[in-house]
């Protein structure tokens, strides 16, 4: 039978993994997902994506109430902003070391929300969530969504995550999952 100590240190093992197994992982970008997700027999969830506000959240920055608020502020401009960009950009997210295959145009996009993909955007990974979720594949959660949609935000409007996840919801209706 295994110790306290022993499962402890078999738990803390695995987290350990996870952490440094997960700073490796690169992101891919949008075009990379776009290739196995654009199909309307599989969900279409790029399409969907070009439709959300999070696809345009890096040119908001830049329209006029944004421009207002960041004068009145003192930012130069919001677009370069780190403060801002942490929430508008996958891009910034990603870091300089782990950008791979991404965009600053991207705005929000998959990988933000899913995490990056480089080790398991193959279809054959992809094809068992466990596997996928074992290489980096991230289920989104109120507490990830928080992150941005949070009062730090100036323009912060009430989050229902049970609401806001419904409307940009983007299953395959292929899997029975």
């Amino acid at each position: 039978m295994l110790s306290m100590k022993k499962i402890f240190a078999i738990c803390l093992s695995l987290v350990i993994v996870n952490v440094i197994s997960a700073q490796t992982y690169k992101y891919v970008g949008a075009d990379k997902c776009k290739m196995c997700h654009n199909k309307p027999a599989t969900g279409d969830q790029y399409g969907k994506w070009l439709k959300d506000p999070h696809s345009q959240a890096l040119k908001t920055l830049s329209n006029a109430h944004s421009v207002e608020y960041a004068k009145k502020n003192g930012i130069a401009d919001a677009s370069k902003e780190p403060k801002c960009l942490k929430c508008h950009s996958t891009f910034e997210k990603a870091g300089a070391a782990l950008r791979g295959g991404i965009t600053a145009e991207e705005g929000v996009s998959c990988e933000s929300c899913h995490g990056a993909g480089s080790a398991y955007k193959s279809p054959v990974l992809m094809k068992n969530k466990t596997q996928a979720m074992a290489n980096g594949l991230i289920l989104p959660t109120k507490e990830l969504c928080i992150k941005c949609h949070n009062k730090e935000n100036p323009f912060f409007k009430e989050f229902d995550f049970a609401t806001y996840s419904a409307k940009i919801a983007h299953p395959n209706p292929a899997k029975k999952i």
